[in-house]
């Protein structure tokens, strides 16, 4: 078993298992702020991005059971030839209390990754609602006040989102390194 992934080798798998459009942005997304926020805390920003691509691996394949995720992908990378405790255990506990997912987050690391991979979800629902339709020149406020409201994108686990500041690293200065990861790839991902 491997006991790393090079950012080729995570590609391919990404590209074999995950079909869906939305959930391919959604982890190109994710990825871009995580080697961002790697790269702020001078970490291995392929492993923090590989770990962003890969941690819905699974969502194609899982059929809406979600009891699964996370731990299926960590099957899925083992069946690959994976073995990646620190990654594996980021991936299972972004997924802490759904379906009645017990792994708790723990580390930095494991924090950071849900607060990536959930703020996507506010960043690209403010961009869709701009005229602009383009993450350059988001304005840290204005995320922050879509956050304050339950409504606005009301899936979006704001919690895990607030607990980067239990990892060290200030709200504002996470959501400014989100954006700017998310503008760097804007046309990427259409936005």
């Amino acid at each position: 078993m491997k006991t790393s992934i090079s950012n080729h080798e995570a590609q391919k798998i990404w590209d074999k298992y995950l079909k869906t459009e939305y959930l391919r942005l959604h982890t190109i997304e994710s990825e871009a702020i995580m080697r961002k926020i790697a790269n702020h805390l001078g970490k291995d920003e392929d492993f923090w991005g590989n770990t962003g691509l890969l941690h819905d691996l699974d969502m194609d394949v899982i059929n809406g059971n979600y009891a699964e995720h996370g731990y299926k992908t960590v099957e899925l990378l083992k069946a690959e030839g994976f073995d990646i405790p620190e990654m594996f255990n980021a991936i299972i506990s972004h997924t802490e209390g759904v379906s009645g997912n017990e792994a708790k987050r723990t580390t930095d690391f494991e924090l950071i990754l849900s607060a990536a991979e959930n703020i996507t979800g506010i960043i690209s629902a403010y961009v869709i609602l701009t005229p602009e339709k383009k993450v350059a020149g988001t304005k840290v406020s204005s995320i922050k006040k879509r956050l304050k409201s339950k409504a606005f994108a009301a899936s979006v686990n704001r919690e895990f989102i607030y607990d980067i500041e239990k990892a060290g690293i200030e709200l504002d200065v996470f959501l400014q390194l989100a954006i700017d990861a998310m503008t760097e790839i804007g046309g990427e991902i259409g936005m």
